[in-house]
């Protein structure tokens, strides 16, 4: 038996609860998996719509939903921007953030609810479906619980039609399972995403956009139905048979079905003396008005739906500045729905795994881990990238985590390899026989760094330190021995076009250079530095 509470009521679950769906065990719902649906749209009258409308405030739901499912289906406008809406909403990242001031405990505790909803595969889908909420006011999904290395998990999320609610009879703002009894079954805890999309304030038969589309909906069917209509009066030429005087009743009428017959067959014969004229159809006024109509219906309908018509159509008086403003006023409306699907998600899946699994629930649902959207637009690296060294330059101390979080750039973890400004290499003059070799994609890479290895030898020498004070002292000592050693070694790398050619040339000079009276230095050298040693070492230095 598991205890739980959800909006300040407790409950006690039992274990095999848990992992049977509410729908599979009530013999009293069982009825509504062979339901047909029903089309409320067919023939729809404002008067009919108005007692739709009605019946759904006094709790009864169904021809509401029907009537939603029918507009999404019939009208291509709003199914357009239904969707585009649901899609915005189920690729946005989020991760789950353990309470303020959390325990290693909490955090931990976090971490694995985290990785346990990212193992979950149809997440896509589960966002879509509570975004059904969006035109029908709430959008229900059922799911269950299994067990993977001792967690329980939500398992088998399956979205319900809303034609399987109505409101309970005892509270008309509570939304429950319908039932033979009429009064509705309510929800099951722990086995229920209860998702309210309200559109406005209100009760949950009323927070629906089907309220406020219904009306554009049969307005814009209206002027359909009466442009077809135009269009077969004064869209047709008009066809005119022509009997002589005294045609008898079956010459008139094998010339009538002439008429008939020949704008489908293209051809056709009549009796010699008859005529079949065509005259051009009526000037009965044009098809603008009906399509004006049309388009103030599908301009109300986008407004309701995206809170704006410059992402939907483009028109004369449309322009791509004002289309970006109003993308903007979309991004609102996308933040303002993953807030409410957030807020069903930590009630109604966090809350439960977080009783159900964490080690450091307590019983206070304040302290729950929470799942949270990221819906913070990154910012234009370009215009960062030219202000940001601007404003160091005069004084301004931006800390580094500030500019990364601005430009949604995350921080590297560990030895994770990172982007860094390329070094610039010196460049080696090298004969002109040789620069086809530089673009030679077969080169070998050791031959690149023997290259740089030459380029090294023939650059400006650092300037001195100790060590090169000594080495001084030591070759005016020398004097002319060392001139002599040093001067066939440095016309050798003077001259010398590739490294490789430097060391064959050094090995053949091995045995030429003139190198006793520099070992007879080197001799007095080393003797001096001894006899310096010891002195020190018998001076205590």
């Amino acid at each position: 038996m598991e205890t739980y509470e959800q909006n300040g009521t407790r409950f006690r679950v039992r274990e095999r609860g848990l992992k049977t769906k509410q729908t599979d065990n009530s013999a009293r719902v069982a009825q509504m998996r062979r339901e047909f649906a029903e089309h409320p749209s067919s023939g729809l009258t404002p008067a009919t719509l108005a007692v739709i409308l009605k019946n759904a405030e006094q709790g009864s739901l169904l021809e509401q939903c029907y009537l939603a499912e029918d507009i999404e289906e019939k009208d291509g406008h709003i199914q357009a921007e239904i969707f585009k809406r649901k899609m915005a909403l189920t690729d946005i990242d989020w991760q789950i953030e353990p309470p303020v001031n959390a325990t290693a405990q909490e955090q931990k505790d976090a971490a694995n609810i985290e990785q346990m909803l990212k193992d979950v595969e149809d997440w896509h889908d589960i966002i879509f479906g509570m975004g059904d909420g969006i035109l029908k006011g709430f959008s229900n999904i059922e799911y269950e619980w299994g067990f993977y290395n001792n967690f329980r998990i939500p398992e088998a999320f399956v979205h319900r039609p809303a034609t399987w609610f109505q409101l309970h009879h005892d509270d008309q703002d509570c939304i429950a399972l319908r039932d033979q009894t009429g009064k509705g079954e309510k929800l099951r805890p722990l086995n229920w995403l209860q998702h309210r999309h309200p559109a406005k304030s209100g009760y949950a038969a009323r927070i629906g956009l089907i309220r406020q589309l219904a009306w554009p909906f049969i307005f814009k069917n209206y002027s359909v139905r009466d442009l077809a209509e135009f269009l077969e009066i004064y869209g047709i030429p008009i066809k005119l048979g022509k009997y002589p005087s005294g045609a008898t009743d079956t010459e008139k009428s094998r010339l009538l079905q002439a008429v008939l017959g020949i704008g489908h067959n293209a051809g056709g014969i009549i009796p010699k003396g008859m005529e079949i004229e065509f005259h051009e159809a009526a000037k009965g006024g044009g098809s603008d008005p009906f399509m004006t109509m049309m388009s103030w219906c599908e301009r109300i309908q986008s407004k309701v739906i995206l809170g704006q018509t410059l992402t939907s159509q483009v028109d004369s008086t449309g322009s791509q500045a004002l289309g970006n403003v109003h993308n903007e006023v979309r991004q609102d409306i996308r933040d303002h729905d993953l807030r409410q699907i957030a807020n069903t998600l930590n009630r109604d899946l966090v809350l439960p795994m977080h009783a159900l699994n964490s080690l450091s629930y307590r019983g206070d649902p304040r302290r729950k881990p929470r799942i949270i959207f990221d819906t913070q637009e990154p910012e234009d690296i370009s215009q960062y990238a030219e202000s940001l060294p601007k404003l160091v330059d005069i004084g301004f101390r931006i800390p580094a985590s500030w500019a990364q979080d601005k430009l949604r750039i995350p921080e590297p973890e560990g030895e994770e390899a990172i982007l860094a400004r390329a070094v610039a290499t010196p460049a080696v003059n090298e004969p002109e026989e040789k620069d086809a070799d530089k673009d030679d994609p077969k080169q070998e890479p050791q031959t690149a760094a023997l290259r740089l290895a030459l380029a090294a030898l023939k650059a400006q020498q650092p300037k001195d330190d100790g060590a090169d004070v000594l080495t001084k002292r030591l070759a005016q000592q020398a004097g002319e021995s060392f001139s002599q050693l040093m001067q066939p070694i440095e016309s050798l790398v003077a001259n010398a076009n590739s490294l490789e050619a430097l060391l064959e040339q050094l090995l053949e000079l091995e045995d030429q250079l003139p190198i006793e009276d520099y070992q007879l230095l080197l001799g007095q050298a080393f003797t001096a530095a001894e006899l310096s040693g010891r002195f020190d070492v018998n001076e205590g230095n």
